[in-house]
């Protein structure tokens, strides 16, 4: 016997599974806010598709056929799992239950990031949270491949296929030793005027020695560090004993403070360091790491409030930089 294609609906099926506990085309209409009629039909719909009777109904009894009760049982089978799925997915969507993923430049991951983690997890505690703390090119790369929901990185027009909306800038410091020269000043110091002192800075794939170097470049002065390490401790450490100074962005440099070490402004020229959320093209953001975004904003204005962004922008049109 050819079975109809089986296209029922939740509500067709709580229809037919009152009618198989009440064996009552009244009392289903009643408790399904139905008319008998329109029970009758749902039934006549079913029978149709499965090409078989369910129910022997006579003027007085209504009994589940053996496919009756075969489909009753399964049926409850599948009102539980769809019931099932729609909790899960309510979880999801009110924040009880998932998962976020980020990758964050160093000094975004020590400063911002365990600032955001502790908002978030008071908030919605049933969330699970990673971080990877990670240099520009490799928070794109886990961006491309799936692995984190997002980055907090600076922009890379290398990584035209991904998303860059501008979040915040944080301007340059420098580092000084504390029995230093210069750490007793209290105005703005040029770059210039720093440009021969002993340096301690990053290497140079990392967006804070590019930065470093293309002002520097600008005032024809090639800069040459004393020392090149990777590690903003190892840095902090170098400084507070004396070896020399080191230019970097003010949240980098929050990460640096420990006695021994003073921070001076840097500008003749500002440089700012722009800071953005990097997201795969085309793709929709859990609603869990859409809350996350919108606290690292909010974060983002309490620790630099004159230049957080507030707008987003679709992808990055600013200067390349590998972090």
């Amino acid at each position: 016997m050819k079975i109809n294609a089986v296209n029922w609906s939740a509500r067709e099926l709580d229809v037919f599974l009152a009618l198989a506990d009440t064996l009552s085309f009244r009392r289903t209409a009643l408790q399904m806010h139905l008319s008998q009629s329109a029970v009758s039909g749902t039934v006549g719909r079913l029978e149709e598709m499965f090409a078989t009777r369910l129910f022997d109904r006579t003027t007085r009894t209504v009994v589940l056929t053996e496919a009756g009760r075969v489909l009753a049982e399964q049926a409850r089978f599948v009102r539980h799992q769809m019931n099932e799925t729609v909790r899960k997915v309510r979880e999801v969507a009110d924040l009880q239950v998932g998962k976020v993923s980020l990758a964050a430049l160093p000094s975004l991951a020590a400063i911002v990031v365990p600032r955001t983690f502790a908002r978030f997890t008071t908030d919605h505690p049933g969330i699970t949270l990673e971080v990877v703390d990670s240099l520009s090119e490799a928070a794109f790369e886990m961006v491309r491949a799936g692995r984190v929901d997002f980055a907090l990185t600076a922009a890379n027009p290398a990584y035209a296929d991904l998303d860059y909306v501008p979040l915040a800038s944080d301007g340059f410091v420098l580092l000084v030793p504390a029995n230093h020269a210069l750490a007793g000043g209290r105005r703005a110091l040029s770059w210039a005027e720093v440009a021969d002192l002993p340096h301690i800075s990053m290497p140079a794939p990392t967006s804070v020695r590019q930065y470093v170097d293309d002002v520097f470049l600008a005032q024809r002065i090639r800069f040459t560090p004393r020392y090149e390490v990777e590690h903003l401790a190892t840095i902090a450490g170098m400084v507070a004993a004396g070896l020399g100074v080191s230019a970097l962005p003010e949240l980098a440099a929050a990460v640096t403070q420990q006695a021994g070490i003073v921070q001076r402004r840097l500008a003749t020229p500002v440089v700012r360091r722009p800071i953005g959320l990097v997201t795969r093209r085309g793709t929709t953001m859990s609603v869990a790491a859409a809350r996350m975004v919108a606290l690292i904003r909010d974060e983002f204005s309490r620790m630099l409030p004159r230049h957080a962004v507030g707008e987003p922008v679709r992808t990055a049109k600013s200067r390349p930089k590998a972090a």
